[in-house]
Parts: C-alpha cells; sequence; structure tokens
C-alpha cells in the first residue's frame, strides 16, 4: 500500500470515529472504495461511511434483503445474472422492454438492494474481499413509452453512487432508441463524473467490440453474439458465504 493511502485511511479511521461510529470489522479494500469515491479527502469520506452504515442498518436490518420482499418485481424476469467478465467482473443485464414503473417504490428500492447484493456475492469466491466490482448491461431494445421510468434509473444509478461506491466497473447501454435520447439527459443530470465516465452507450462497430471485449463471448448471452445462455436473478444459486 502506498505510504499516502496508508495515511488517509488512518485518517479515515479516526474521523469516523469521531462521528461516533467505527470501521471495526471492515477492512481496507471496503475503506478505500469510499475514500476513492471522495478522492482520497478522509474526512468526506468517513461521512459517506458513516451514512452507509446507517442507510444499511435502517434498509437491510437482517443483512440482506429476500426475495420474498421483493416478489412483484422479480415475476417479470427483467434482470438476468451471467457468469464472470475476463477481469473477474459479475455481469448483470437489466431487460428494459420488461420494466414498468413500480406503484410499491419501497419495494422497488428493496429490488435495488437486492439485485446490487446477489450481484456483487455473485463474484464471491469464498468471502467478501471488499472492492468486488460489477459490470452492467442496460438493453433497451424493444421498449415502448410504457417502460420508461426514469425515477428508477435516477434511484439506481444513486444507490450506486451513494451506498455502493467504486463497485460499478462499467455499464453498457445497448439499443437507445432515439425517443430515449431526452429521458437520458435528464437521469444523467443526477450522475456524477466518475459514473458518467463508466457508461458506454454502444451506437456503432468500434463500441459494439470493446462491449464483446470487456464482458467476453462466454458470458455474453446469445443473443448479444455470445455463447452463453440467459440466467434470471432469481434461478442463479449462490454458495453460502464462509465468513
Amino acid at each position: 500500500m502506498e505510504k499516502n493511502q496508508e495515511i488517509a485511511l488512518t485518517q479515515m479511521r479516526k474521523s469516523v470515529e469521531k462521528l461516533g461510529s467505527s470501521t471495526e470489522g471492515y477492512g481496507e479494500p471496503t475503506l478505500t472504495r469510499f475514500l476513492i469515491a471522495r478522492s482520497m479527502d478522509p474526512d468526506k469520506a468517513a461521512k459517506m461511511f458513516v451514512q452507509w452504515l446507517k442507510w444499511r442498518a435502517a434498509m437491510v436490518p437482517n443483512g440482506f434483503i429476500s426475495e420474498s420482499e421483493v416478489q412483484d418485481e422479480l415475476e417479470s424476469r427483467k434482470i438476468y445474472l451471467q457468469s464472470l467478465s475476463k477481469d473477474g467482473y459479475p455481469v448483470m443485464i437489466v431487460k428494459g422492454s420488461k420494466h414498468f414503473p413500480s406503484k410499491d417504490q419501497v419495494q422497488f428500492k428493496k429490488f435495488v438492494v437486492h439485485l446490487l447484493d446477489k450481484t456483487i456475492a455473485s463474484s464471491f469466491k469464498d468471502r467478501e474481499i471488499g472492492n468486488e466490482k460489477l459490470i452492467g448491461i442496460l438493453d433497451l431494445q424493444h421498449i415502448t413509452y410504457r417502460n420508461i421510468d426514469a425515477r428508477a434509473l435516477i434511484t439506481g444509478f444513486q444507490f450506486l453512487q451513494a451506498y455502493y461506491p467504486e463497485r460499478l466497473a462499467k455499464c453498457f447501454i445497448l439499443h437507445m432508441p432515439g425517443f430515449f435520447v431526452s429521458v437520458w439527459r435528464l437521469v444523467s443530470r443526477f450522475l456524477e463524473k466518475a459514473t458518467q465516465e463508466k457508461i458506454v452507450i454502444v451506437t456503432n462497430e468500434e463500441e459494439r467490440q470493446y462491449f464483446m471485449n470487456e464482458v467476453g463471448e462466454e458470458v455474453l448471452p446469445e443473443e448479444y453474439g455470445g455463447k452463453a445462455k440467459q440466467v434470471a436473478l432469481q434461478d442463479v444459486e449462490l454458495a453460502p458465504l464462509n465468513r
């Protein structure tokens, strides 16, 4: 570890304690994610970490969101979870044409936590390290105006930014129709610069090749030019973690 990073981690731990909390039980990889998200500023990282602890305790008091709590969202089978990319990142696919604005925002927020937690957990070999990332694919093929839900997109990205810092490796957006451009402009206003830099809207052959190379054809479903079968989120079984 670099000396400057080691100093920043020490300062962050002290700042967390001053805020009345503790970093006990969380290793350097986890704390470093918060530091990176706040440009290596220990005080800002500490504040973000404490806010995350409070949010997690309130949103996920049992440590996880069960499928029974988000059954309505799972029924549409709009989220797919593939195996790991060439860099070891789990690949999550969102089918926009299967999504419709939720009438229950509390359940939808729990669903976002459920899918992000499960996607990240699928990259563990035996236990969490703390720096695992994911690749997201938002497929907008065949969407209609009934599927448009800027609020859902904003919620998803805001959760990633505030509560899953440095978890997103890349986000690829496929088949964006012309009528969706204005929606994306609205969503983009809520995205931090660091998040925007990780998003690739695939519009040409060069971007498509980059997308294929980053994910890998062994992981991509056949409909995207890969060799894998699509697997719905709820059909993925994870081995018990050795914590």
